[in-house]
């Protein structure tokens, strides 16, 4: 099948995504001088600009792809909570999976970029897991949108900012399992070993070496050979996906006997800016993963959209049609 077909295919998939959502706030300068009051230079802004982040950038991606996805996730009760729904509904992407809470705020990170180039990030957020009501809240939507929608693919996108617990991964885990739902997750280290029985695990390096705490130089395929083995014995984890930045991806797939296990490298780039990469990979892995597509297709796939968004400044989703003519030129 060519990747022109396989594209196709996405556009009939419902793909769930459970994480940590946040808007990403732009502010554009230009830098002329720097300040009288401190050795800090003066940005006058002259544009702002608000856009979806974390999970929500996963869902952006999937719906990019032409997928259709479901966000669930918990936001404040505030103002910039009704700005992320408000940019949902303008990306024509459902709220149904939104859940508010007047506990804790919508997470919002606001770059400054001065002369093209970032000068500051202020993060207005908290990283408190869940209570037990809303946490059962939670899952109780979750559980009602799986019983009720056909869902091909289950993506945890988890920042560490409480919104996914262990309890919230133990559930849906179980609940996915039983309806013979593959489970995709992008971990941040708070819930690293609470992720197990999934079909497809994708830490990057620094998050394989917190979890596993273990430490090493350069990228050696027989070390992370190794990591990924332990990951799959102590976890329970089918496919271990390990992203190496300019290294390119690491796969290891234990559903095959003998397991593939390989090294992708990533392809020459001007790098503007990597923020939003991992979104872009986990949520194109993933539907690769829905369609069962053999792992080293679906990391050539996501490792090649992962690197097309870092071509552009800030959180951007992946363009369809621009990685289709790549991976058709380049194959």
């Amino acid at each position: 099948m060519n990747y022109r077909d396989i594209f196709n295919r996405f556009d009939s998939l419902n793909i769930l995504i459970i994480g940590d959502v946040m808007i990403d706030s732009y502010w554009w300068s230009k830098v002329e001088r720097i300040s009288p009051e401190a050795p800090v230079p003066v940005c006058a802004v002259y544009r702002k600009e608000n856009r979806l982040g974390g999970a929500a950038n996963v869902a952006l991606n999937i719906a990019a792809m032409g997928a259709s996805p479901i966000l669930c996730t918990v936001i404040g009760d505030d103002v910039d909570g009704e700005i992320l729904s408000g940019l949902m509904k303008e990306k024509n992407m459902s709220t149904e999976g939104l859940m508010c809470s007047s506990k804790r705020p919508t997470t919002v990170k606001t770059r400054i970029i001065g002369n093209k180039a970032q000068m500051l990030r202020v993060d207005d957020e908290t990283d408190r897991p869940l209570d037990k009501e809303e946490e059962e809240r939670f899952i109780c939507g979750i559980r009602d949108i799986v019983r009720t929608r056909r869902i091909d693919a289950i993506v945890f996108q988890d920042y560490d900012k409480g919104v996914i617990t262990e309890n919230v991964i133990k559930q849906i885990v179980a609940l996915a399992e039983s309806k013979n739902i593959p489970t995709a997750v992008d971990p941040k280290k708070r819930n690293f070993s609470s992720y197990r029985r999934v079909s497809l695990f994708k830490p990057n390096l620094k998050e394989l070496k917190e979890g596993l705490k273990i430490d090493f130089d350069g990228v050696d395929k027989d070390v992370l050979s190794e990591a990924a083995l332990l990951l799959h014995h102590k976890q329970k984890i089918d496919k271990v996906f390990i992203t190496l930045s300019e290294n390119g991806v690491f796969i290891a797939d234990y559903t095959v006997s003998p397991a593939y296990i390989g090294i992708l490298p990533a392809q020459l780039r001007k790098i503007a800016d990597v923020s939003g990469a991992g979104d872009t990979v986990i949520s194109v892995a993933t539907l690769c993963l829905a369609l069962g597509m053999a792992s080293e297709q679906m990391a050539r796939v996501s490792n090649m959209a992962g690197g097309l968004v870092c071509e552009s400044v800030g959180v951007v989703p992946v363009n369809k049609l621009k990685l289709l003519s790549e991976l058709s030129t380049r194959d």
